[in-house]
This record gives C-alpha cells, structure tokens and sequence, in this order.
C-alpha cells in the first residue's frame, strides 16, 4: 500500500480461464434448462473478494410458486459452475464454495420444507422443536436420528441427480461452453444480446 492507495490484486491467466469456463457453465446451464431465469449478463469482472466473477439472471415475472422440476433445475445451474471445471480442466476449485452452500440449502428446503421427496415424505423438518421443555435448556430435535441420516440421504441423492444432468448437458454442449469462456476471456463482459 502506498500513499493509502489499496494494492489490486491481479488474477493469473489461469484463474481467469477457471473462472471464465466456470461463469460460461452456470450461463449456458441457466439458458439451456426450463424453468430458470435468463441469463442477462455474464462477467470475469471481480466484485471484491467473495466473487470473482459472476452469472446474472432476471426473472421476467414475479413468481410465487416453483415446481420441483423448476427447483432441480436450479439446482442444476448452481452446479454449472464446478461440473464445467470438471469438464473442461478435469480438476475443480475452491470458486464453487458459494455455489455449493447455496445449492446444499436449497436442496434441504426441498427435502425438508417442500415435501420434494417421495423418500422423507410430507412432513416438515425444521430440525429443532417450537418449544424447548424447560426455559434455558436445548431445544429437543423434532426427529430421530434415523430421520436426519434419510434427509441426508435424500439431499445427496438429488445433488448428485443435479450433477449428471448438468454434466450431461454441458458435455453435449462443450464448444458452446468453451466459446463463451473464450469470449469471457477476450472481453469480460457478455451481455444477454451476445449470449443468445
């Protein structure tokens, strides 16, 4: 730091081919799945520390229901990211550590509050009681241990259900995914109108 000017940190080149094949695969996921928003702009531009780049998508209605299929699919984009790094470099980073969180949340909200598993069933598991027994004490869970180990399950199940698809479809589409990377690569920004 000099003169109280902050010292930018620049990406490596392949960083910037991590992060451009990783943006490109949640972008061509979002517009290849039904059910998901459009995508409306793609950058490799670093927003501060957390994101190094970023997929936007804009819903084109208001929305207050989702469908289980409009949720895997979801899902699916959120994995988009890693399954392209996988795909195209055979190795993953640590870039996808949002992505995973946002995903692993999601997918318990299916299995826990939605009712999305035929498996868990119609309940729902907010995994503590209302109400503890006695004032200071911990709340008691509201299900056995039997019942956490199948929402595990059942959440690992479609997580890795969510992969295969988005592989699949990402691997069908590999030079899609690679000219939007390289594309990312020449001008950081891709806006909707380019993308499509």
């Amino acid at each position: 730091v000099v003169a109280g000017l902050k010292k930018t940190r620049v990406m490596s080149i392949k960083e910037r081919e991590i992060v451009a094949t990783h943006e490109a695969g949640h972008a061509v996921a979002a517009e290849l799945l039904p059910g998901t928003d459009p995508v409306t702009k793609v950058s490799i531009v670093s927003r501060g520390i957390a994101a190094l780049g970023y997929t936007q998508q804009l819903p084109t209605e208001d929305r207050y229901l989702m469908t289980r299929s409009e949720l895997f699919n979801r899902l699916c984009v959120l994995l988009g990211g890693r399954t392209a790094e996988e795909i195209v470099f055979g190795d993953v980073s640590t870039g996808a550590q949002n992505d995973l969180q946002r995903a692993t949340e999601l997918v318990r909200h299916m299995v826990t509050q939605y009712g999305m598993s035929e498996k868990v069933g119609l309940m729902t598991y907010n995994g503590t009681a209302r109400t503890p027994l006695l004032p200071g004490l911990p709340l008691p869970r509201e299900h056995s241990e039997e019942t956490a180990r199948l929402i595990d399950t059942e959440a690992s199940r479609i997580l890795v259900e969510a992969h295969v698809k988005v592989s699949a479809l990402l691997t069908e589409r590999r030079g899609l995914l690679e000219r939007l990377a390289h594309r990312l690569l020449e001008n950081e920004v891709v806006e909707r109108e380019e993308l499509q």
